[in-house]
């Protein structure tokens, strides 16, 4: 029986059975279906399966969280399956088909600011060590800054402004040339026509408000205003999205022999025209509208309540992928205003749910399975990286993700009401105070402060009635034994489970473990034709059909995978004998698996074996590679 043959077959008809697979990837941990019918798939009994480490869908595709056995379990499922898997390109095509027409525009807005986001995320890290240089006055009795103090600091913050400027009052130029890029159209067109938009000719736009005549482009029959649009976001898409439909349409109408010459000057020309005439002052006033809208809501005398919903519902709302119109808003509000008091709470919801999280792995300490989940997401929550945690964990369990709403909302309400603003998106998470005022840190410490406990402090109450003990980990057969702790102190080296010369993972002739998707390790070029055991462990897996590999569980956690040769899976088990079975205890140097590496290489296949980690647990280890090891005897890695 393969490795994963029983999940394979739970899985199969669980997500609706074969005709309802439109296409099938993977990447590193999960596996991505774009399915027919996508309420055939049972979740509450696909996550039921021992393999499977949570579920969501996001972007028309459903994906089934594995862990870095993934590769395995895909390459198993389809073979099952007997369908054929796709790249993930063609995954994300076929997508858009379980998509409405919002979901899509959202998806294409998501992706457009996907790529400008890191430059806002440093401007705004930049704007906040500017404010702490030249505009707090810590010296002389609070009459002075520091840059008030030191020629250096005056240089720095003056030298700073440089990269701010680039990002916030040329933010135009990124939009359009990400537009050029999502929609496949010439990049450099893009980038042109953003430049047209903040050119050094025109009035900048944040001196519009202040100025006493404006220029204009004078035609005779007609006057432009030579305005500027620095900052300006819903103005930019619009203007890319006219040269990239202009760009489109001649593409399809030209003869190719001068589209060369016809397409670029055609597109370019017209829509700088249209940008400065009709759609850039359009975009203007609609961007004004929704940041006026927004920033009223927020500071009227119910912002408390706008707070409320938004710090409560922002985590539902990244389910959707809907969030990423808050990127389009943020920054209408730093251009408008010269700050934003939505990122704050953007930053307060990711620390809550991190904390919901935190709050699981307190309970389900003695559930390892649950904590090679609840940790890396709540680290990577904490960062300002929230899916894996919502995702994988609190919507798994359903009052995780109520408790961190909770605390989010309430942290909200006290950022809003002390009226806590950020410089510009910032780093999600803890590191969010970064981007914050520094005028405004207390209050979003306090705001930080609820945002960790409350979720915390509820996710213990609520769970500790809601989960039974196999999720808490305390029913005892999910409890190691004392004798198998002692032993694991005792376990500190592998020795070789192969005779042969001791390689690199990265020179091992296959990509999945050259590349470690499956764990670190190492291979061996065989000399000898016998496979023992590195160490005492207990036989989790064999394959019993191809007989090429054997899995094996460390008294201390540790998982270990042999695998005989590449690609043998295909040799049906001919030349191969098996010499255990799953749930055998085996000490150092008993036989494992005896194989002909004549019948291998006569095949086509390399007898490279890989010795691979797993599952590492909290173990750290060396690899001894260069050298001939003899099966059974020499230590090729060692534990600390």
């Amino acid at each position: 029986m393969s490795k994963y043959q029983r999940d394979v077959e739970a899985l199969l008809p669980l997500i609706g059975g074969r005709e309802n697979i439109q296409a099938v990837s993977h990447c590193m941990t999960r596996m991505r279906f774009v399915l027919v019918d996508p309420n055939k798939a049972d979740v509450a009994e696909i996550e039921k399966i021992p393999a499977v480490k949570g579920t969501f869908t996001q972007a028309g595709q459903f994906q089934v969280i594995i862990g870095n056995d993934v590769a395995v379990f895909y390459k198993e499922f389809t073979a099952y399956a007997g369908v054929e898997g796709v790249s993930k390109d063609a995954v994300k095509a076929a997508a858009k088909s379980n998509q409405s027409l919002i979901q899509r525009a959202v998806g294409t807005l998501g992706e457009i600011f996907a790529p400008i986001i890191p430059a806002l995320i440093c401007g705004g890290l930049i704007l906040g060590f500017r404010n702490i240089i030249g505009e707090i006055n810590f010296f002389a009795d609070g009459t002075m800054s520091l840059a008030d103090t030191s020629q250096f600091w005056a240089g720095v913050y003056s030298f700073l402004w440089l990269i701010g400027e680039a990002i916030f009052h040329m933010l135009p130029v990124g939009i359009c040339w990400s537009i050029s890029k999502k929609m496949g159209t010439t990049q450099i067109l893009g980038i042109i026509l953003g430049l047209t938009l903040v050119s050094p000719q025109l009035l900048n736009g944040f001196s519009v408000a202040t100025a006493t005549e404006i220029p204009v482009w004078d035609f005779g029959f007609a006057q432009v205003q030579m305005i500027g649009y620095q900052g300006q976001v819903i103005a930019a898409m619009m203007a890319g999205f006219v040269l990239v439909y202009l760009e489109k349409g001649l593409k399809k109408i030209c003869p190719e022999v001068i589209s060369m010459i016809v397409v670029p000057f055609f597109s370019l020309v017209p829509a700088v025209i249209i940008a400065h005439t009709i759609v850039g002052p359009i975009g203007w006033a609609i961007g004004d509208a929704i940041a006026s809208v927004v920033y009223a809501g927020l500071t009227s005398s119910v912002r408390w309540l706008f707070a409320a919903v938004f710090g409560l519902f922002y985590a539902p709302i990244v389910m959707t992928g809907l969030h990423h119109m808050t990127n389009a808003i943020d920054t209408q509000l730093v251009n408008l205003y010269g700050g934003t008091i939505l990122w704050p709470m953007i930053a307060l919801s990711n620390i809550a749910q991190g904390s919901a999280v935190l709050g699981m792995a307190v309970l389900q300490k003695k559930n390892e399975r649950a904590q090679q989940v609840n940790i890396p997401a709540c680290i990577s929550c904490y960062l300002g990286v929230t899916e894996p945690a919502l995702f994988g964990v609190n919507m798994k369990y359903g009052f995780p993700l109520v408790c961190g709403m909770i605390g989010s909302g309430l942290a909200a309400v006290i950022s809003i009401v002390t009226g806590s603003e950020a410089y510009s998106i910032g780093v999600g998470g803890l590191p969010g105070i970064l981007s914050i005022k520094p005028q405004f840190y207390l209050t979003f410490l306090l705001a930080m402060a609820v945002a960790i406990v409350v979720p915390f402090v509820l996710t213990l109450i609520v769970g500790k009635r809601k989960l039974d003990a196999a999720a808490l980990g305390t029913d005892q057969a999910a409890v190691p034994a004392p004798a198998q702790n002692v032993a694991a102190e005792a376990c500190h080296e592998l020795k070789a489970p192969l005779s042969g010369h001791v390689i690199p993972m990265e020179q091992i002739p296959d990509q999945v473990f050259s590349q470690g998707v499956l764990g670190q390790g190492v291979g061996i070029e065989p000399t000898g034709n016998v496979v023992v055991a590195p160490a005492d462990a207990t036989v989790s897996t064999v394959i019993e059909d191809s007989k090429h590999a054997c899995g094996l569980l460390l008294d201390n956690g540790v998982e270990l995978l042999i695998h005989v040769g590449m690609d043998t899976v295909t040799m049906g088990g001919d030349g191969f004998q098996l010499h255990v079975k799953e749930g055998d205890r085996v000490h150092t140097g008993d036989k494992l698996i005896t194989f002909d590496p004549e019948k291998i290489r006569a095949a086509g296949h390399p007898t490279t074996t890989a010795f691979v980690i797993t599952e590492p647990g909290s173990v750290h280890f060396n690899f001894h590679t260069g050298l001939d090891a003899q099966a059974g005897e020499t230590a090729i890695i060692t534990m600390e």
